[in-house]
């Protein structure tokens, strides 16, 4: 692949990176020739000289900071961080059928998801930037989601984590502009499947929804709400990612992007 975006040998953390979306970005960063550094629980299958995995859990700001540090003596350097590392815990605020049951929302799950998906992305998001703000350049990706926006049945918690990831996005980056770092908010539609959709997901969401499992599934084959007419395809998430980690996307910071088909509200 040629190297078109100018990334070929810089450093990218991603956190997540081991599987769904994460896994296809750093797929096509090592592609055009960078460099990764994977923040994960689990490794991937995925080997390549110049993939580094270290296994982290981004909740502890302790074991960030030290991952971090491993990059910099492995690497040599940071110059970007795309923030994919998240979870979705589907559960009703209130369940009138099994009041306090597995499927209703608890303390438990409520930290859980604001864990990983919010503190996480601050803990990688700090120590990164402070060696961005060192060498004066250098872009953070953050991974949001329509539900940020548009609020999501069964996925009250997860949508109000990623309507923090919209304002931290915003917020950061105008702070970090004046050391010339850019931070840009991606927000991925109804994609194509991926391991991550288990029978416990589907079984969870699928209650709060009122359907079977199959009902559910049903659902992923309608497309009628999104204006090109099918699903997205993990690939087309992260070729923008790249596209946005490149200079080539200089200009652009302090906003969260659709990659959603044309699929809005309306």
């Amino acid at each position: 692949m040629s190297d078109w975006l100018g990334i070929r040998d810089r450093v990218y953390v991603v956190t997540g990176g081991s599987s769904g979306i994460g896994l296809a970005i750093v797929r096509e960063l090592l592609a055009v020739g960078a460099k990764v550094a994977n923040f994960d629980i689990k490794d991937s299958d995925l080997k390549d000289d110049r993939l580094l995995f270290i296994q982290t859990d981004v909740t502890s700001h302790e074991a960030v900071k030290a991952s971090v540090a491993k990059v910099l003596e492995h690497f040599g350097s940071i110059d970007g961080l795309v923030n994919n590392a998240g979870i979705n815990i589907p559960s009703l605020l209130v369940d009138t059928r099994e009041p306090r049951g597995p499927y209703e929302l608890d303390e438990a799950k409520f930290d859980r998801m604001m864990a990983i998906n919010v503190k996480g992305l601050f803990f990688v998001s700090q120590e990164v930037s402070r060696i961005l703000a060192e060498k004066k350049s250098g872009v953070i990706v953050n991974m949001a989601s329509e539900a940020g926006l548009e609020g999501s049945e069964g996925q009250s918690i997860y949508s109000a984590t990623k309507g923090a990831v919209y304002s931290l996005t915003r917020s950061w980056a105008k702070e970090l502009a004046k050391h010339n770092i850019r931070v840009v908010g991606i927000a991925p539609g109804i994609m194509e499947e991926t391991g991550l959709r288990t029978l416990a997901y589907e079984t969870a969401l699928a209650y709060t929804r009122g359907k079977t499992v199959d009902e559910l599934r049903e659902g992923y084959g309608n497309t009628s709400t999104i204006p090109l007419g099918r699903s997205g395809k993990l690939s087309e998430v992260a070729d923008f990612v790249l596209y946005v980690l490149s200079d080539k996307a200089s200009y652009i910071t302090g906003v969260t992007t659709n990659v959603a088909g044309g699929k809005t509200r309306g």
